[in-house]
């Protein structure tokens, strides 16, 4: 009988045990749109890193800065990644409980310039007399895009025709079918064209802008304080993606995050990861740089963007990634 309600006893606590191995703590996190720019992100999700630090991402694609934001404020999502210039934007309509930047997955602009015909030797000034096909008016890419103009010394609004007025989801579709000379376009709609010779890249906006939060992960300073120990979970298996992809090659990681891209070939996810690769675009740790946030609100300044002047410390919370990065 004792050897019974032993056996009994042991078999309940193994039970429970593995439940409570098993038992996740869920998280919602909305990202403002689905691209391979946030490859470390999926990677996180695909290799275990989120659920080897106990926690269930449920992701969700909510299309756009001001749907995302929206979807944060409103408790729809316990995380978001969005650009960092919407917090800004919260912040200064006087937000009692705004979102606070606590860790960066890429640090550029994710647009590059294509042009119609092959250019060969080509310099910037080349767009001058030319139909430029821009992104929407008040958009980040719209803001690095006009920086960028005017640090080649192009006036965006006379040395050029700039088109700004077309729809983000239409503008693949309008450069396609004869509409401007040059375009601004995020991967991979530019990998594309190449292959099929609507386009040739002639120069990255990411390099040329310099070092930006251009996206990270926020949550509700409300959040963030009364549920730390999951915002570091989140941090620590973000760092160890992003330390991850540069320590594989270009085909494990394409492998990895292929199923979040079922209408992209794996050739197409390859090349266009290595283009954000090589050119510095994802992040190597979650710290925000404190340059890099200041860089982002003169370029938001120059496009009369920028609602005011918002200190650092205000809005970046670069606490728990140095703690993460740290250990």
């Amino acid at each position: 009988m004792k050897i019974w309600l032993f056996t009994m006893c042991s078999a309940v606590f193994l039970l429970t045990g593995c439940n409570q191995e098993k038992e996740l703590t869920e998280v919602s996190l909305a990202e403002v749109t689905r691209s391979i720019f946030y490859a470390p992100q999926y990677v996180a999700i695909s290799e275990g890193f989120f659920e080897e630090e106990g926690l269930d991402v449920e992701l969700t694609t909510t299309w756009g800065g001001d749907t995302t934001m929206t979807t944060l404020l409103s408790d729809g999502a316990d995380i978001a990644l969005v650009g960092a210039e919407t917090s800004m934007y919260v912040f200064a309509q006087g937000a009692n409980d705004p979102a606070i930047n606590f860790a960066q997955l890429t640090q550029t602009d994710g647009t590059f310039l294509v042009s119609r015909e092959p250019v060969e030797d080509f310099q910037w000034e080349d767009l001058k007399g030319t139909t430029f096909l821009g992104q929407r008016q008040g958009g980040m890419p719209q803001m690095v895009g006009e920086y960028v103009l005017k640090q080649n010394g192009i006036e965006p609004h006379e040395d050029l025709e700039l088109i700004q007025n077309i729809d983000f989801g239409n503008i693949p579709s309008a450069f396609a079918s004869g509409t401007g000379d040059f375009v601004q376009l995020f991967e991979p709609q530019a990998t594309l064209f190449e292959e099929e010779g609507i386009g040739h890249i002639v120069d990255s906006f990411g390099t040329q802008s310099g070092e930006i939060p251009y996206t990270v992960y926020m949550a509700k300073q409300s959040f963030l304080e009364k549920d730390t120990e999951t915002i570091e979970k989140f941090t620590r298996a973000l760092y160890r993606a992003q330390q991850w992809i540069q320590q594989e090659d270009a085909v494990t990681v394409a492998e990895s995050i292929e199923p979040f891209f079922d209408e992209t070939s794996l050739d197409v996810i390859e090349q266009v990861y290595i283009r954000y690769r090589d050119q510095g675009s994802y992040a190597t740790s979650p710290l925000l740089n404190e340059d890099a946030w200041y860089h982002l609100q003169a370029i938001m300044d120059e496009a009369g963007e920028l609602p005011m002047d918002i200190d650092y410390d205000d809005l970046v919370n670069r606490e728990v990634a140095e703690k993460i990065i740290n250990e």
